[in-house]
């Protein structure tokens, strides 16, 4: 019985034998994308940390120091920010979540409806209405603004909540992806099957769909909050009281004050990194959500 012999290459010509030959090419090629995200995340954060080490600098020290060179005065910044205007700071952080969460929160169901529908139901126009929704997505938001300002102020509704509110009950995207999450997350068969067991399509919708739903609406609720939170452009052509300024709005009358007065600078910095407190916290409370079971809810129910 003969044995075979295993023979091992011979070592190429200038190279040790039992050394390593270098990293291969597709190993260097794959270091592409990881530095380019690396590229990209210093430049996102970049700001922050500028924002973040400048609220601890004091008014004197903050054009006389290195830029990211820490200061000692982010307790005097907090106590100022909190005695401007009696407080006004939190009434816009306040109106701010009023708007958001109370927006985010009507928008979410007005998409979870309206993307139901048009994903599960068979109608003649359905094509012809997600098209329009399309449209809509692509659509400036600066165009609209000047007309919802027109039919707000002839309702009688200008420089008021509702005002800020009610243009953003709908949207475009948010119903995209409603309407897209519901189609595959939604099996026609089990619609089907709680409409032969003699459910109302309200209960179908409210105790089956809207459970596998939850994950595509935590989503559509997150983009549209933090969407409401940074809106700056609606507020500014719909309101003229600054008590009922949300906090986008709020910082950029005092930037705009801290031209004649530099003090306020550090306010505005303060405050904007405070303002990014909400939506970290948001995030770290609804991302547990999309870990979720699409079908849990429905086997819960």
């Amino acid at each position: 019985m003969s044995s075979l012999a295993v023979r091992k290459a011979a070592p190429a010509a200038g190279t040790t034998p039992g050394t390593a030959q270098g990293p291969p090419l597709r190993r260097r090629i794959a270091l592409v994308p990881t530095l380019t995200l690396l590229l990209g995340a210093i430049y996102c954060l970049l700001p922050v940390a500028w924002v973040l080490i400048a609220a601890t600098k004091s008014g004197s020290e903050l054009f006389s120091t290195f830029t990211f060179l820490p200061g000692s005065g982010f307790a005097d910044n907090l106590s100022d920010l909190n005695a401007y205007r009696d407080g006004i700071y939190w009434q816009w952080m306040g109106n701010s979540a009023l708007y958001a969460g109370l927006g985010a929160l009507l928008s979410t169901a007005v998409s979870a409806i309206s993307g139901y529908a048009l994903a599960i139901y068979r109608f003649r126009g359905r094509e012809a209405v997600f098209n329009v929704l399309m449209a809509g997505v692509l659509m400036p938001p600066v165009i609209l603004a000047i007309p919802q300002y027109l039919l707000m102020a002839k309702a009688d509704l200008a420089d008021s909540y509702w005002s800020v509110l009610l243009p953003l009950v709908l949207s475009p995207y948010g119903v995209y992806l409603a309407r897209i999450y519901a189609a595959a997350a939604v099996p026609a068969d089990v619609v089907e099957a709680g409409r032969v067991d003699g459910a109302s399509e309200w209960r179908i919708f409210t105790r089956i769909a809207l459970p596998m739903m939850v994950p595509g609406l935590v989503t559509v609720f997150l983009f549209q909050f933090v969407a409401v939170w940074n809106n700056f452009l609606l507020p500014y052509i719909m309101l003229s009281d600054d008590e009922k300024f949300p906090i986008t709005l709020g910082l950029f009358t005092l930037l705009e004050q801290g031209a004649n007065t530099p003090a306020l600078y550090t306010l505005v910095i303060t405050g904007a990194l405070l303002a990014v407190g909400p939506l970290i916290a948001l995030f770290l409370v609804i991302q547990r959500f999309w870990s979720l079971d699409l079908l849990s809810g429905a086997v819960k129910s």
